[in-house]
């Protein structure tokens, strides 16, 4: 019983943080587009994180670290 409850709770957990990502992206309107990808690596990241680790708080944190660093570096300045 305790096992179950736990799930939902992380499943519910996990949703509320996608949809709070989602809708702060709604925000980066003054943003550059670096920082957008940025902001959108980390989101997708999170919500990836949390997929893949079942709702973990670790993965989810994790996920959105690499993402938002994948998302920083996405379309960089190559010099």
């Amino acid at each position: 019983m305790k096992d179950q409850r736990t799930k939902t709770t992380n499943r519910f957990a996990t949703a509320a943080v996608s949809l709070a990502v989602l809708f702060s992206l709604g925000a980066c309107e003054n943003m550059s587009t670096r920082d957008k990808n940025t902001a959108i690596g980390a989101g997708v990241g999170a919500i990836g994180g949390a997929v893949l680790t079942g709702g973990s708080a670790v993965g989810t944190v994790g996920g959105a670290a690499v993402g938002g660093v994948i998302g920083n570096q996405v379309g960089k300045d190559k010099k």
